[in-house]
C-alpha cells in the first residue's frame, strides 16, 4: 500500500507479478481499511472477486461502503451475494430491512443482470417482507369502473398498486427490482405483490429465518438455539470429568467464509489454550484449528454478535480462547494431567463451558424482552 502511495503505476506492475489466488491473498490478509485500494490495484478484479471467501467479500464491500460496492457486487457470484444478505442484513434473528434496502440499492446500481441474478436467487420471503416495509399493495378490483387509483399509487401493469407506507422513504431501489421482476420474472414479481396482500407477515418472517439458518450452518455458523448449548449450566461435581482415552472427534474441515490459515501456538502465550496446542502433531492441530473457529462461530450466534462486521470474529476468537483456558487449566489441574493431554481427551466447546461456569459473570449474553421473544428460533429445513 506505502509503494501504491508513493507509484501507483509501479505497484499495480508489481500486483500483475502475483498469481489470482496470491492477489486475493495479499487482498484478504491486509487491513480492511486498506482492501479497496488493493483491489483498484488489481487488474482483472473480475477474476479476484469470486474468489473472495464470503465473509471477506462482505467485510470488503462495507468497508468500501455498500452504497459505493455495486462495481464488486456486479463481479460477485450469487452465492457470495447471498451471503453478504444473510451475514448483514439481519439483527440477531430479525432482517435488518435498512441495511437490506442499502444492498439491493448496491444491486440495483450494479445493473439489471445483477438485480436479476440476485433476486431469483434470494429467498422469496425475504423479498416480501422487504416490499411489505416499504410500501402497501392495492389490487384494481376486476368489473369496478368507478374505482379510482390510490393517491400516489405507482404500477406496471394497472393492476397491482403500490403506496408508500412513509412519505419520506426512497422507493427507487424497490421499484428498480419490481420493474426487473415484472419485465423478466413475472411469476415473481406476481408472488410478491400477492404476498404484501395475502401472507402473514410473522409467517414470512419465520420461513426467511430457516431459510437463512440453513445457509449459514453451511458456512460455519449454528442455529441460535444449537449455538447457545455452550452457555449450558454443568454441576459442580462434573466441572473435571475428563475421558479416559482420546476422543475421537468429529470436527471436519469446511470453507472457511473468513480468511485465516492458522491460529496462535507457543509456549508463551498468554492463552493456556494456545500453549497447548504447541504439543499437539500436525493432525491434531488441524482438528484444533476447526473446532476452534467453529466454537468462535457459535459465541458469535448465541451471542447475537453481527455476523456481517469485520471485528465479529477477533472478539469472539478472545473469547473462544480466554474462557476455554479457564476450563483447561482447571481440569489439567484437578485431573494432575497436562493441558495438552486435556485437548486429546475433551472437546473445546465443553472447555468452553467449564470455563463459564467457573466464570459466568459477564460471559453469559444477555438479551432484552424483544430479544427473548425471538428465541423460540424455527429449525433450519431439509434442502
Amino acid at each position: 500500500m506505502k509503494l501504491a502511495e508513493k507509484d501507483y503505476a509501479l505497484a499495480r506492475s508489481e500486483m500483475r507479478t502475483l498469481s489470482n489466488e496470491e492477489q486475493v491473498a495479499a487482498i484478504c490478509e491486509a487491513p480492511i481499511a486498506m482492501r479497496g485500494a488493493l483491489l483498484e490495484l488489481a487488474e482483472a478484479p473480475e477474476e479476484l472477486i469470486p474468489l473472495f471467501p464470503e465473509a471477506e467479500l462482505c467485510f470488503t464491500c462495507k468497508q468500501v461502503g455498500v452504497s459505493d460496492a455495486s462495481w464488486i457486487l456486479d463481479y460477485a457470484t450469487t452465492d457470495q451475494i447471498l451471503a453478504c444478505i444473510d451475514l448483514d442484513a439481519w439483527s440477531g434473528l430479525s432482517p435488518a430491512m435498512g441495511k437490506l434496502d442499502g444492498w439491493i440499492a448496491a444491486l440495483a446500481e450494479a445493473g439489471e443482470e445483477s438485480l436479476l441474478r440476485a433476486s431469483q436467487a434470494m429467498d422469496p420471503e425475504m423479498i416480501a417482507l422487504y416490499l411489505r416495509n416499504l410500501a402497501d399493495v392495492e389490487l384494481k378490483p376486476a368489473g369496478d369502473e368507478d374505482w379510482q387509483p390510490p393517491e400516489g399509487g405507482q404500477t406496471f401493469e394497472g393492476q397491482f398498486y403500490l403506496i408508500a407506507r412513509r412519505p419520506n422513504d426512497d422507493l427507487a431501489p424497490l421499484l428498480r427490482l419490481l420493474h426487473v421482476l415484472f419485465q423478466k420474472d413475472y411469476w415473481l414479481y406476481f408472488r410478491m405483490m400477492h404476498s404484501v396482500r395475502e401472507e402473514a407477515e410473522s409467517e414470512i418472517t419465520d420461513w426467511a429465518l430457516r431459510w437463512r439458518t440453513n445457509r449459514l450452518e453451511d458456512l460455519g455458523f449454528p442455529s441460535w438455539d444449537r449455538s447457545m448449548g455452550i452457555y449450558g449450566h454443568l454441576r459442580p461435581e462434573r466441572l473435571a470429568d475428563l475421558a479416559p482415552e482420546p476422543i475421537a472427534t468429529e470436527q471436519n474441515a469446511w470453507n472457511l467464509p473468513v480468511w485465516i490459515t492458522s491460529l496462535p501456538a507457543a509456549v508463551d502465550h498468554q492463552h493456556a489454550i494456545f500453549r497447548a496446542v504447541v504439543d499437539l502433531d500436525a493432525e491434531e492441530r488441524t482438528r484444533f484449528f476447526y473446532a476452534f473457529l467453529s466454537l468462535a462461530n457459535r459465541i458469535a450466534v448465541a451471542d447475537r454478535r453481527d455476523l456481517g462486521d469485520s471485528e465479529t470474529l477477533p472478539d469472539t476468537m478472545e473469547k473462544a480462547a480466554s474462557i476455554t483456558s479457564l476450563g483447561l487449566e482447571f481440569i489439567a489441574q484437578e485431573n494432575r494431567t497436562t493441558t495438552a493431554d486435556v485437548l486429546r481427551r475433551t472437546d473445546l466447546s465443553r472447555l468452553f463451558r467449564v470455563g463459564v461456569n467457573l466464570q459466568p459473570e459477564g460471559v453469559r449474553p444477555s438479551f432484552s424482552e424483544a430479544d427473548e421473544d425471538q428465541a423460540a428460533e424455527p429449525e433450519a429445513p431439509t434442502p
